[in-house]
Parts: C-alpha cells; sequence; structure tokens
C-alpha cells in the first residue's frame, strides 16, 4: 500500500524550469512542503520522491494525517 501510495503522489507532481538559473522545481500540491530544485529534471524527480518518503515517515511518527491521494488512503493504527 505505501509503494502505490508513493507513486500515486508521484504522478500527482508538478514541474517547471525556473527561470532565474535553469534549474528545475518539483512538488506535490497534496503533500504541502514536499518540493525540490535541482539541476536536472532526473534529478529533481529522485529527490522529490526522497523528499516525500521522508514527509510520509515524519507524519507517520507524529501521528499526523496524510492526504488521500488517488483514492489511497494512509491511516494510522495505533497496535495494542
Amino acid at each position: 500500500m505505501l509503494f502505490e501510495y508513493v507513486h500515486a503522489a508521484l504522478r500527482q507532481a508538478k514541474y517547471e524550469i525556473l527561470p532565474d538559473d535553469g534549474s528545475y522545481y518539483g512538488e506535490i500540491p497534496e503533500c504541502k512542503g514536499v518540493y525540490a530544485n535541482t539541476e536536472t529534471l532526473e534529478s529533481c524527480r529522485e529527490e522529490l520522491r526522497e523528499v516525500l518518503e521522508e514527509w510520509i515517515l515524519f507524519r507517520i511518527h507524529k501521528n499526523l494525517p496524510l492526504p488521500v491521494i488517488d483514492q489511497i488512503s494512509l491511516q494510522i493504527k495505533e497496535v495494542a
């Protein structure tokens, strides 16, 4: 389920070339604070994936909700 969630989120990513330095900027609008800025599109995609994974783990660690993406809902369940 986590793998599918990450891939669904990455499909929502928006990329642009910044006019001031020609670097690539990518973000996932549904995941506030998940963005990357690098010199190539490929490295931007890779960095964005890494940032997303860390963002998910942080939110799970802090017991914060995750947005539903493409009808995929990750919910934190307490273990008894």
